[in-house]
């Protein structure tokens, strides 16, 4: 009874929280990253091959992760929209003196600073567009990928 109870609490987490823990899309569970300290550099991107508890593959074609870059493009952007609409509120702008590009200087700074993160969550994004939940997957396998090429993966 205990584990069923704890089984339907995990699946009624939501999709959102999930991604931004970089979590499988699939089961919730796993992680999708092999270090979870995204300030790691040397194995920042380095990728789990498949969920470790449901085993869906990561990589799903060769070169599917190039997409991820336009999604990690958006919320660079949006990251910047929010940082300039909160310094617009809280210390404001003008063209008397140089307001906006401390906000620059700030927000340059923020954006290198998030650059790992927002490159897994990128990823994590990307990958849920493509792979949806699937509350019963024990019993079902995952999905193979067909166009895979083994020289090719985690070729970024």
């Amino acid at each position: 009874m205990i584990m069923d109870m704890a089984t339907a609490s995990h699946q009624s987490t939501p999709s959102a929280f999930n991604i931004l823990k970089c979590k499988c899309p699939r089961c919730r569970q796993g992680n999708m990253f092999v270090e979870a300290n995204p300030y790691k550099l040397k194995s920042t991107m380095k990728m789990n091959e498949r969920c470790p508890s449901c085993g869906q593959p990561f990589e799903l074609e060769v070169g599917f992760y190039y997409g991820s870059s336009y999604v990690s493009y958006a919320l660079s952007v949006a990251l910047s929209v929010a940082t300039l609409v909160a310094w617009w509120v809280f210390i404001g702008l003008s063209t008397q003196d140089n307001r906006f590009f401390y906000w620059m200087a700030i927000n340059g700074v923020l954006l290198i600073g998030l650059q790992p993160v927002l490159m897994r969550l990128a990823r994590a994004l990307w990958l849920a567009f493509f792979v949806k939940y699937d509350k019963n997957w024990r019993e079902h396998a995952p999905e193979q990928p067909e166009r895979i090429n083994k020289d090719q993966m985690n070729n970024w």
